[in-house]
């Protein structure tokens, strides 16, 4: 199911922090939101999945405009592991898991046999079956934490996946299982991500955002320049054939940066508009 952001503009607490942003993510592709902390990307991100409300443009999924979705149905297109999690859940990682099978049941309904289905397949997915499912959630560290949290996802048997810093917490082999599971499901996927090397290796478009502005779309080598990581990311940067795969690898000189800490101006907002939501602001 295809993913349509249109002319999109969110203010936080009066201030715009997104604007005219359109982008789009095709049927079964994985596109991924870069840019630098405070660009916009979690907002965009929160838009998707129904956490903010646009003051402007609007947010379609498989053509139908999010605005005009029912909850229960809108959580059947669209499943989110978003960044703000809580910790303190005193339930199992199953109990958490079946928590995504809540748009196809009647309240306190039993979980049947498609439910047990989906829940024991996405425990899997992540590697959180057998007896770590009866573990307290609250007792696990962060990046078991997050697999759960995406099997639930995943148990929500979307059309659409929004994943906010997915591989967050997570070790490097966790890091490479989880991508590789994105690229296996060829589910409609929007995901941000700090790592550009593994944004280019996942991702098959890239959408570019600074300052709450989209600065490029396209395919990973198209939109990852050394002239745009020094204009965007303030960073001196070689792109080169990653020699396993032959994705493109940024090559970064971790001795000086292109523009000098704290001097690079972000791109200009809007002044302060009367519509939107107030909420959080961006940190990604």
């Amino acid at each position: 199911m295809r993913i349509d952001i249109e002319d999109l503009s969110v203010a936080l607490s009066g201030r715009t922090v997104v604007s005219g942003v359109g982008l789009i993510a095709k049927e079964g592709e994985i596109a991924g939101l870069v840019g630098p902390n405070g660009s916009g990307k979690s907002t965009v991100l929160r838009t998707v999945y129904r956490h903010l409300a646009p003051c402007a443009g609007r947010v379609l999924v498989g053509g139908a405009d999010l605005r005009e979705l029912s909850a229960v149905e809108s959580a059947r297109r669209v499943a989110a592991l978003p960044q703000e999690r809580g910790s303190d859940f005193e339930l199992t990682v199953r109990e958490i898991v079946a928590m995504g099978r809540t748009p196809y049941k009647r309240a306190f309904a039993a979980d049947d046999d498609g439910d047990r289905d989906a829940i024991g397949r996405a425990l899997t997915q992540v590697g959180m079956d057998g007896g770590q499912q009866r573990r307290r959630f609250s007792a696990l560290s962060g990046g078991e934490r997050q697999r759960v949290l995406l099997a639930r996802a995943l148990a929500q048997a979307p059309d659409v996946l929004v994943l906010d810093e997915p591989t967050n917490h997570l070790d490097v082999l966790h890091q490479v299982e989880l991508l590789a599971l994105l690229r296996r499901q060829r589910r409609t996927t929007l995901l941000a991500l700090h790592d550009l090397n593994a944004a280019a290796s996942v991702c098959d478009r890239l959408h570019v955002l600074h300052g709450g502005a989209l600065v490029a779309s396209g395919a990973p080598r198209e939109v990852l320049t050394p002239e745009l990581l020094a204009e965007v990311f303030g960073v001196r940067a070689a792109v080169v054939d990653h020699p396993l795969t032959g994705d493109p690898l940024i090559a970064f000189d971790h001795r000086e940066p292109a523009i000098a800490f704290g001097h690079r101006e972000p791109a200009k907002r809007d002044e302060a508009v009367s519509c939107g939501s107030p909420g959080p602001q961006d940190t990604a």
